[in-house]
């Protein structure tokens, strides 16, 4: 039965009052249950793989809920311990790391520092001690007395054999003496060959005794030596011992820096000349300064790499840049001399480290956005490590410099996405459903209910205490609940989109203050809901323009046969609207059917293709059930030009295919919307509320008659959330809205005539609708069987 619908019946008001006692805790927590309860269930368990994926669309306070359950289970946890980075003596392009309770990495790198500052003062010290200087002294003494021993016992054996031994700049020489006096060149000459031959042979021998001799010097210089440096370390090592033990002492409760420790001790023992040294005078030569070596005690410090000094429990972090480094960390690079160079001091955190033991939350189209990410994001999880590393070095296509030793890893990961990314990661990524075994899906709306209702109550007043709005009267609040149901378009559902209602809540608060105004009232809301939509529907008021210039044909009164308002919906993203469109049918005799030339021109989708394909199963079985049918009609949306989609227009285009087929004039005062099925049954359709409030628009700037309206179908009823403007017109009776359960329903509004009800042989009663589409098909069904028999005839 056609129903006519009251204003009443076009829209859902709250009557909604606040006390001090009847708020809930916001949109967040209590109405997205389901998402709650799977986020608690991911943070409460510590199994691998029970990472979470947050789903669902775009404002809906995702991020917001997350945090907040995240930061109250993060308060409960343990902090995680501090990382440093430290010099590793043994392979030095392989930093090694050191674990620490909370706040000790910082106290750790405090002691190495005054640790190393003490031992360059205290070994200076030590070696200027008469000690030392004795023990050193003597050590040298006695390998000086050896030496001349040794020396003395060469040259006494060559004074023996007739020689002298002098030492010259060349090393030491033998020369021969005659009568008391050494040779020269000369007098040498004059000696007989076999004088020379003797002197020869002497001195082969002579030099094999050198030779000898030399290399027991060398070798006891070279025992000197290593007494000396054995004294240097003895003597040094208690003042070395004395400092490293205390540290050793305070940080026993790990093996790992006892080890680390040990190579310190070893390293300075090994490297006392460095710490012998003074503070000097930076040289003026600016030549010299380039040029003067000096000892660097860098390897000594400590890279507080994460400090967790100030963390109280488990730490949260949200990355809104997951690039590689930023991830994983890097090494970065100084300049010296016109040369890039590193070392273990500057490698630097990314979020998984600082995230290390808690909380990391990420945006999976920002991760996707950033090459390589989430690669190395499921490797780290995988492997349980996080390791610092150019990313092209992971794919073999560059080889690095320092590999610091990779860091433990005990994270939980939460991704943040639409349905989209998360389903097509679910089917096509093997690792994912290993990885991110919680799915938490997110609710567009919700139940429009008392506690719906003290929901966005209790929102209003939250974000007006946290950012210092007007309060915001009862009224206000209920429009703004009323906004609600309308972004969803449902008389019993409120949207979840927090973000768009926020906006709202904002710009109602600029309308007021502007206004002067110290509370926020349900004009100011409707103002700002006006105010909004104007900046966003440009588009619309050109089609809307267009319309009333009539470069886009629009009936909105009188009859045509063969032609229907239809109704669509355009969705810009940001914002969307109706407007009516004209399809036209046009009839003729043959047997091709239902032609639809958006479908012939490929400017039709899948969908609209079905429709047309029901609509003709329909006729079909309506009116081809004695007799066969046999016509060519025409169906197309006129001055569309682009692609026509969905199903919501069979019901326009089944009356007006039976305007043509039946020579019935509809209505243009009406605008119809709705889906059919094959059994002539209206199907409920989205956008509804658009789609009515763009051909009011149009009728009310061309002047509203009083008779002007539109047909939905009867489950649509439920979606009506009309603008105030459409409403006040159905009050006054000067704007319609019927509701209709079948297409016959809607032939009878658009014809003014009964539809007409088949007897038995499938013949319609006079002077209905039906009877009429049936007569002219006959008449079809005639000419185009006496086109066949001409030409047997001839």
């Amino acid at each position: 039965m056609i129903q006519k619908l009251s204003y009443q019946e076009t829209v859902r008001t709250s009557k909604f009052k606040k006390d001090s006692h009847n708020l809930n805790n916001g949109i967040y927590q209590q109405t997205q249950k389901s998402a709650s309860d799977s986020l608690q269930f991911g943070f409460d368990i510590r199994s691998d793989g029970y990472n979470i994926f947050a789903l669902g669309e775009p404002g809906l306070g995702k991020h917001e809920l997350i945090m907040t359950l995240a930061q109250e289970k993060a308060l409960s946890e343990i902090t995680p311990d501090d990382f440093v980075y430290v010099y590793n003596f043994k392979d030095p392009d392989r930093p090694m790391y050191l674990q620490f309770p909370p706040g000790k990495g910082s106290a750790f790198a405090k002691d190495m520092n005054e640790l190393i500052e003490h031992l360059r003062k205290d070994i200076p010290k030590i070696f200027e001690s008469k000690e030392y200087e004795n023990e050193k002294n003597q050590l040298i003494e006695k390998f000086q007395e050896f030496d001349r021993q040794i020396f003395e016992s060469l040259a006494e054996e060559a004074r023996g054999r007739g020689f002298v031994l002098e030492r010259g700049v060349d090393g030491f020489v033998f020369l021969p003496v005659k009568d008391g006096e050494v040779m020269d060149d000369e007098k040498f000459s004059k000696l007989s060959d076999i004088e020379k031959k003797t002197i020869q042979e002497k001195i082969k021998v002579l030099q094999a005794r050198l030779k000898e001799a030399i290399k027991m010097v060398k070798e006891a210089e070279k025992e000197t030596k290593r007494k000396l440096v054995e004294l240097e370390k003895r003597i040094a090592s208690s003042a070395i011992i004395y400092h490293i033990d205390d540290l050793k002492e305070k940080y026993n409760y790990n093996q790992k820096i006892i080890d680390y420790l040990n190579l310190v001790q070893e390293d300075v023992l090994n490297n006392l000349d460095d710490f012998k040294q003074s503070e000097l005078p930076v040289p003026t030569n600016i030549a010299l300064r380039f040029f003067k070596p000096e000892p660097s005690f860098l390897r000594y410090q400590v890279n507080v790499f994460i400090d967790r000094t100030e963390q109280r429990g488990a730490p949260i972090v949200y990355e809104t840049n997951p690039t590689h480094s930023n991830l994983m960390g890097k090494v970065e690079y100084r300049f010296q001399m016109g040369m890039a160079v590193t070392d273990f001091t500057l490698i630097k955190p990314g979020a998984l480290h600082k995230a290390n033991g808690g909380y990391l939350i990420l945006d999976a189209l920002d991760v996707f956005k950033n090459p390589f990410s989430y690669d190395i994001l499921k490797r780290a999880i995988k492997n349980k490590e996080i390791k610092i590393e150019d990313p092209l070095e992971a794919y073999h296509m560059a080889s690095g410099t320092l590999k610091p030793e990779p860091i433990p890893l005990n994270i939980k990961l939460i991704l943040i996405g639409s349905p989209f990314v998360y389903y097509i990661l679910y089917n096509y990524d093997e690792d994912f459903p290993k990885i991110f075994k919680v799915k938490a899906d997110f609710e567009r709306d919700m139940d429009w209910n008392e506690e719906g209702e003290k929901s966005y109550a209790f929102f209003v007043d939250q974000l007006r205490e946290k950012e210092n709005l007007l309060p915001f009267h009862d009224s206000a609040v209920q429009r703004i609940i009323e906004f609600g149901g309308r972004l969803v378009s449902d008389q019993k559902k409120l949207s979840m989109k927090v973000e768009e209602i926020a906006t709202v809540i904002r710009e109602s608060h600029y309308v007021a203050k502007k206004k002067g105004k110290d509370i926020v009232e349900r004009e100011d809301v409707r103002k700002a809901i006006e105010m909004r939509k104007l900046r966003h529907n440009r588009i619309e008021r050109r089609i809307h323009e267009a319309i009333m210039r009539d470069i886009y044909l629009i009936s909105t009164e009188g009859t045509k046969v063969g032609t229907i308002n239809g109704l669509s919906v355009y969705d810009l993203g940001d914002y969307s609207f109706g407007r009516p469109s004209r399809i036209t049918a046009r009839v003729s005799v043959g047997k091709e059917g239902v032609i639809h030339l958006d479908r012939e021109a490929k400017l039709s989708g899948k969908i609209h293709d079905k429709g047309s394909m029901v609509i003709t199963a329909y006729l079909n079985s309506k009116f081809g059930s004695k007799i066969p049918l046999s016509f060519n009609a025409t169906l197309c949306f006129e001055q569309l030009y682009e692609m026509v989609e969905g199903d919501s227009a069979s019901v326009a285009e089944v009356l007006v295919l039976q305007s043509a087929l039946g020579n019935l004039p509809l209505k243009q005062n009406l605008a119809v919307t709705g889906s059919l099925n094959q059994h002539g049954e209206v199907q409920p359709i989205g956008g509804v509320n658009e789609k009515i409030e763009g051909f009011f628009a149009v009728c009310k700037e061309r002047g509203l008659t009083g008779d002007q309206g539109v047909v939905i179908p009867k489950s649509n009823m439920q979606h009506l959330m009309l603008d105030e403007e459409v409403q006040e017109a159905i009050s006054k009776g000067l704007f319609h809205i019927y509701a209709i359960e079948n297409a016959e329903e809607a032939l009878e509004l658009f014809t003014g005539l009964p539809a007409g009800t088949p007897n038995e042989q499938g013949e319609y009663e006079e002077g209905t609708a039906n009877y009429l589409i049936m007569k002219n098909l006959k008449e079809l069904k005639k000419v185009a069987e006496a086109k066949e028999e001409k030409p047997k005839k001839k």
